[in-house]
């Protein structure tokens, strides 16, 4: 097999090396490495059947399991573009994204019907509607997701697939309507997906050929709490499953801090992704309620995507999991992971990034700001980073330019930088407060 940085041929690599392996627990559906790409091959031998093919973009309106990332795969097996539907849009919303994506299948649960029948006009050039049955009454607008599968070929029979395909986010945005984020396969693999690192230590791959020899003896076992249909969540799995870890998702899409604790008892979860204070705090409040209730030996890290952790919230998880790694990461849809460190004085303080190769602050002229000079400019990334907005070239052009021959994504963060090169990250607009007698700033994390 030829493996190039495809997202689809990566998975296939691992999952010929580690077939047997659970790769993805959905309340009582536990799929192995080979189950699961086996379902993504059915899937996709369907979407090809009916005209879906590269370039062309399916919809995911789906809360978390194993169909979301069946998609995902099927999707970038006949190289199509999986679109990411945020199911809390209000129905102009859900029209804009549709239509702004220009979408050639839609795959959603049955709960979701009647807001996908409400503006069902903007899917008439659909080729692909399918419907997964969730216990409520059925529509009729999409075939049936389970008959498709039991009804196609399983097996993979696919062409050859290219690093320069494309995945797409579409953000919501603290500005204006939801807008898609083109990326390269290639570049979103090692900006958000791992890179072939599966213990996060900055050693990623060289050559795709490489990631087979990555996969860990024992798989990590991580609990995504955050919604697949967004960015960090779907992130968290690719991650993981590159390094043939298993997914384990929280039934039903529902937040639920006693079955998150559940969960990580009975299926042993080494790593725990939530979402800023607002998951945190009741899942600390439940542990204190009930000290002793859940076995959470296995439990070796926490991490919050999309949402910075307060201060004090950190002191409290640390009180309740002592000895645990507690990581707040810094990102965005334009950018990727850009990491970020606890300060050495301050262990419960927001995560700082440095000046490096590919983080930098630019002023208004696009030159990088002087160290130590209070200057507040905008964050700025380069390297792995995205092709563009879709069907946006003005928007485009504003915030993926080029400076001194390299590219740099600028996500619209202020920021200054100290005099030894460390970041402060302001947000978007005037968010610094005083608090005790020092600067606090908070991070608005954003379009995730």
């Amino acid at each position: 097999m030829n493996v190039q940085f495809n997202l689809a041929d990566l998975y296939e690599s691992v999952a010929d090396v580690v077939p047997g392996r659970t790769a993805m627990v959905a309340g009582d559906r536990r799929l192995t490495y080979a189950e699961l790409d086996e379902r993504a091959n059915r899937l996709a031998h369907h979407l090809a059947e009916m005209g879906v093919g590269p370039g062309d973009r399916v919809g995911i309106q789906l809360v978390n399991g194993t169909e979301y990332i069946e998609c995902m795969l099927a999707c970038f097996k006949v190289r199509a573009v999986p679109v990411n539907v945020n199911y809390r849009y209000v129905a102009a919303e859900l029209r804009y994204l549709y239509e702004d994506a220009g979408l050639s299948g839609l795959v959603y649960h049955g709960r979701f019907g009647p807001a996908v029948a409400d503006v069902g006009s903007a899917l008439s050039e659909c080729r692909v509607v399918l419907e997964i049955a969730d216990g409520t009454e059925p529509t009729g607008q999409g075939s049936d997701y389970e008959s498709v599968l039991a009804a196609s070929d399983g097996e993979r029979r696919f062409g050859p697939r290219s690093t320069d395909d494309l995945y797409c986010v579409y953000t919501g945005g603290t500005t204006g309507m939801p807008k898609g984020v083109l990326w390269r396969h290639e570049d979103i693999f090692f900006a958000a997906m791992g890179g072939g690192d599966p213990l996060s230590l900055g050693d990623v791959i060289s050559d795709p050929d490489e990631l087979p020899g990555r996969v860990l003896p024992t798989g990590i076992v991580a609990l995504a709490v955050p919604p697949f249909m967004h960015a960090s969540g779907h992130w968290l799995a690719f991650s993981n499953l590159f390094g043939g870890g298993t997914v384990v998702t929280v039934p039903g899409g529902r937040f639920d801090p006693a079955e998150v604790w559940r969960l990580v008892d009975v299926e042993g979860v080494n790593a725990l992704v939530v979402v800023g204070d607002a998951m945190v705090r009741p899942l600390v409040a439940l542990l204190r309620a009930a000290p002793g209730r859940y076995d959470l030996s296995s439990l070796m890290a926490v991490g919050s995507g999309g949402a910075v952790l307060s201060p004090s919230t950190k002191e409290q998880l640390a009180e309740v999991l002592p000895g645990r790694i507690v990581a707040d990461l810094f990102g965005s849809s334009e950018t990727g992971q850009m990491g970020g460190e606890a300060p050495s004085d301050d262990p419960f303080g927001a995560p700082r990034l440095r000046v490096d190769k590919r983080t930098d602050v630019l002023d208004d002229r696009l030159e990088t700001v002087t160290p130590g000079s209070t200057t507040i400019g905008r964050l700025a990334r380069a390297g792995h980073i995205p092709v563009g907005y879709l069907g946006d070239p003005g928007m485009t052009a504003s915030t993926f330019v080029e400076v001194r021959g390299r590219r740099w994504a600028l996500p619209g963060d202020l920021a200054t930088v100290d005099e030894d090169g460390t970041i402060t990250v302001l947000g978007r607009g005037t968010l610094s407060i005083n608090t005790g007698g020092k600067r606090s700033f908070l991070t608005r994390w954003r379009r995730q």
